[in-house]
């Protein structure tokens, strides 16, 4: 006997002549095997009721029933997966019988006004549209032996569950039992020990109060000392501070109206190249109007050219001239690329050469002489082109009255044609050069308005680590406070040394450099301005950032003794732990 399935599900009751009512009952479904005289299986379907041990409807399944059960409800699947399905059908129901509107619902309909005799079990899907009846089978109720087995069954399996959980209570009690003793034993054991170390930590306490009351006093004699020399040191740092960063703020401000005026005259110059490259535009237009009319007076001579035949020697020669002027021509365009490679060079050296905003700004005034230079010889190869083809027209005109060799030198001419239209793209092509050179010196100039900017934020940061050293004296102000309960006994060594920090054993390190950029004329005045703190510091150790904030309980320093700082500095050859050397 194997057991597949037993839950307890939500049954809708349904008798003859009474209301339909819910129930929970408990179904189960076992597969019994038979090997005598032939090997088949049943499968067994059980309706019980936990709470009414009388309620028992059973259903026994051969191959043999399942065959007329498959025909009769057009059943799809085979006896072997039956029971696997109708397992999952039931699952369903399990999973929305606490839903409002349960899609998957059981039924049990039996026709006596009380359940008694036969039932029909069944599966029902529901929806809007149908009641979609999925299985249906026919129990019988229970007989007074089936009942009677059933509860000795039941009664058989509770007194197992009894028995196991009886013996289960005894070793529960046992190991509850000897953990009592156990802990009793250790609770008299912890007692007795806490009574001695009682009577020890009242007699330690008794002497550690003595004894730190006389090292208090002492310590705080010698810290009312160390803060007087504090005092007087600091307040001379402070001065000597104020005065660098005075000097370097006058520096700065001089700087950044000199970089002002510098690029005003940039600005001024970007003009004064705008207006010249109007003016080459101008220009432009008027050559393309003199090509057009060129073009007109190419149309009329193809009506005249009968008159034109004597001349193709003569034309030839003109050919060749203008073949030799071509190459001049490409000569010169080859000259100027050279020209815009130097100018590349130049550039690029001008992006080097940083540190200097003077320097650059006179490399840019002489770039932008050279490309005034190469706009006039554009303009002048312009008014060469134009003369050339006021010669043409001139032989043009003296050669009306010529008609033999018309249709030659038509084409010749219209070859002649093609060369000045491809002169005049040469020089539009140079003419959009200059101005993609202009465009890269707008760019430099904006270059240096951004190295302009730089150097305001830079002039910041210096202003910024002056608000950082004065907390690092007010993060001294608050050590020497702290010291005062908390400072420990020192060697008679110790306190011979006059050493300001090196006694208390208090190192420190702070790094005012906040990235890695250039530092700034300001920045590094400001760091040759606290070199003297830094060499009475020490070793270095990291601050925490709640060191450098401002405290208003903190005690003022107004400076340290003269003495104490030239004999620290004799001592110490390293760079400042405060301050990054």
């Amino acid at each position: 006997m194997e057991e597949l399935f037993s839950k307890v599900l939500q049954v809708s009751l349904r008798c003859r002549d009474c209301e339909d009512r819910k129930a929970n009952i408990r179904v189960t479904i076992e597969l019994q095997l038979t090997t005598s005289p032939v090997h088949k299986r049943d499968l067994l379907v059980r309706l019980t009721d936990d709470i009414d041990p009388y309620f028992l409807f059973n259903l026994s399944i051969s191959e043999e029933d399942f065959q007329s059960l498959k025909i009769q409800q057009g059943l799809l699947i085979d006896f072997a997966s039956f029971p696997q399905k109708f397992i999952d059908l039931l699952n369903l129901c399990y999973s929305e019988q606490e839903s409002d509107n349960p899609r998957f619902v059981l039924h049990l309909l039996c026709q006596s006004p009380a359940l008694e005799g036969p039932a029909s079990f069944s599966i029902v899907e529901t929806n809007a549209f149908k009641h979609l009846n999925h299985l249906s089978l026919r129990l019988a109720q229970g007989s007074d032996k089936h009942v009677r087995d059933y509860l000795a069954a039941c009664l058989s399996s509770l007194k197992a569950e009894k028995q196991a959980l009886e013996t289960q209570l005894k070793k529960t009690e046992d190991d509850l039992s000897r953990q009592l003793t156990y802990a009793q034993q250790t609770l008299s054991e912890k007692t007795k020990e806490l009574d001695k170390l009682r009577s020890e930590w009242t007699s330690q306490s008794s002497s550690l109060s003595s004894r730190h009351s006389q090292e208090l006093q002492s310590e705080r004699e010698k810290a009312v000392e160390l803060q007087s020399r504090l005092q007087q040191q600091t307040e001379r740092l402070r001065q000597e501070l104020e005065s660098s960063h005075k000097r370097s703020s006058q520096q700065l401000q001089s700087r950044l109206t000199e970089l002002e005026a510098s690029c005003r005259e940039l600005t001024e110059k970007k003009y004064k190249n705008e207006s010249t490259i109007r003016d080459l535009k101008i220009k432009l237009v008027g050559a393309e109007e003199e090509c057009q009319r060129s073009k007109q007076q190419v149309l009329s001579l193809r009506r005249e050219n009968s008159t034109l035949d004597t001349e193709v020697h003569e034309k030839e020669r003109l050919v060749s001239q203008l073949q030799m002027r071509v190459a001049v021509l490409e000569q010169e365009i080859k000259d100027k690329d050279q020209l815009m490679c130097r100018t590349k060079e130049v550039l690029e050296a001008t992006q080097q050469q940083k540190e200097s905003v003077e320097e650059n700004a006179e490399s840019k005034e002489l770039q932008i002489r050279k490309l005034e230079a190469t706009v006039k010889s554009l303009s002048e190869e312009l008014i060469k082109a134009n003369g050339i083809i006021k010669k043409l027209q001139g032989e043009v005109r003296g050669l009306v009255g010529k008609i033999k060799v018309k249709n030659t030198v038509t084409v010749s001419q219209e070859k002649v044609l093609q060369e000045t239209s491809e002169k005049l793209q040469n020089v539009e092509k140079d003419h959009q050069r200059a101005q993609q050179q202009l465009i890269t010196k707008d760019e430099q100039v904006s270059k240096l308005k951004e190295q302009l900017e730089t150097t305001v934020q830079k002039l910041n940061e210096s202003r910024e680590v002056l608000k950082t050293n004065e907390n690092v004296i007010n993060w001294l102000n608050k050590q020497l406070n702290e010291k005062q309960l908390s400072r420990k006994p020192q060697s008679p060594e110790c306190s011979e040394n006059p050493s300001v920090l090196s006694a208390t054993g208090l190192r420190a390190q702070f790094y005012p450099q906040m990235g890695k950029p250039a530092v700034s004329p300001a920045a590094a005045a400001d760091q040759r301005a606290v070199q003297p703190v830094s060499r009475q510091i020490g070793e270095s150790a990291v601050l925490d950032s709640k060191y450098f904030e401002r405290r208003e309980d903190s005690i003022p320093i107004y400076g340290l003794s003269s003495h104490l700082l030239h004999r620290e500095s004799s001592q110490r050859t390293k760079p400042s732990a405060y301050f990054s050397a």
